[in-house]
């Protein structure tokens, strides 16, 4: 293993009867984002709790900046920060507090800690807001101070589980914003996330999961051009047509599982040019006025069913084994 990476190797981690991990393998180039993606319950947090030592993996092995998690876990933790999936901050202290707090935790001198406190607050547009308690902010505030509070060490690796979970796409844009100015200046970011467009739009790297396993890896174009072909996509004006809709374009469709409706519209992996003409005719032949009649190449939603058979935000029947793991550290 390298020393300019997070890499993992073979990673296996059981929960009683449940797998949680099934030979997870990635690696993560410095100074990238680099996207774990999958459904709730995929394995996802168990796999970032193993890479900041807060789990040990039944068999398989880890390294982050070149230290063994296992074997050197304090040299790991010196190099890493993390945020959870929802905001772990103090909310009966203010913003600067707590950021105070994890900077004489870290062992910061008392001006050292306060001078870090203050300029993490101005650089997460938190400044205004630093003398309020924690409670009295918005979630996309608190969503900022927790990261925030994830970088008082000034951390070589950031771990971020689902860090958009529950906020406004107002809130969730600005924390895209401050992500790619943290790799601008040489973080490696570790996202999980269940949003395909979170991955599509931040990652440079993508590893897809699904009940523990790797299924896919490779950038966000490697993984469209993997599924290959191009996509039908229908609305009907009327949603009571969509099952007719469904029936219609499957015709078109490049296999027995190449047609889904997500409630609103039709989407058919097709493979190659068609005849929009002849879908519209066929269509209108069976009664169904549509509002939207498209070709276009998959989007990374539709990579993900093809490759999974069902869509990234739907809950496996089975225990989410990613709440049970559920954590964070500085």
């Amino acid at each position: 293993m390298t020393s300019a990476a997070i890499e993992a190797e073979g990673l296996v981690k059981t929960f009683g009867d449940t797998r949680a991990l099934d030979g997870v393998d990635m690696v993560a180039g410095e100074g990238t984002v680099f996207g774990l993606l999958g459904p709730n319950g995929a394995g996802k947090t168990t796999a970032v709790r193993i890479l900041s030592t807060l789990l040990r993996p039944d068999s398989g092995r880890a390294a982050v900046g070149g230290y063994d998690v296992g074997r050197q876990p304090h040299e790991v933790r010196r190099l890493i920060g993390l945020t959870g999936q929802y905001a772990a901050v103090d909310e009966l202290l203010s913003g600067q507090e707590n950021l105070y707090m994890i900077g004489r935790l870290l062992g910061m001198r008392k001006a050292e800690a306060r001078a870090r406190s203050t300029e993490l607050l101005e650089d997460f547009d938190l400044a205004e807001a630093g003398g309020k308690l924690a409670r009295t902010y918005s979630g996309g505030m608190r969503r900022r101070l927790d990261l925030a509070a994830s970088l008082v060490g000034r951390p070589r690796f950031l771990y971020l589980d689902e860090p958009t979970t529950g906020l406004d796409p107002r809130s969730r844009l600005e924390l895209w914003g401050m992500i790619r100015a943290l790799v601008a200046k040489g973080t490696t970011v570790l996202l999980t996330t269940q949003y395909l467009e979170e991955a599509d739009q931040l990652a440079d790297e993508i590893v897809v999961i699904d009940h523990g396993r790797v299924i896919a890896a490779g950038t966000s174009q490697d993984l469209k051009t993997r599924v290959g072909g191009l996509v039908l996509y229908a609305k009907p004006v009327d949603p009571a047509d969509l099952a007719t809709t469904q029936a219609v374009l499957a015709a078109f469709g490049d296999g027995d599982d190449a047609t889904h409706a997500d409630g609103q519209a039709v989407t058919v992996r097709v493979d190659g040019q068609r005849d929009l003409g002849e879908a519209f005719r066929r269509l209108g032949d069976a009664g169904v006025a549509v509002d939207d009649l498209s070709l276009r190449r998959p989007s990374l939603d539709e990579v993900f069913l093809a490759l999974t058979g069902h869509v990234a935000e739907e809950r496996d029947d089975e225990m989410d084994l990613d709440a049970t793991t559920e954590g964070s550290t500085r």
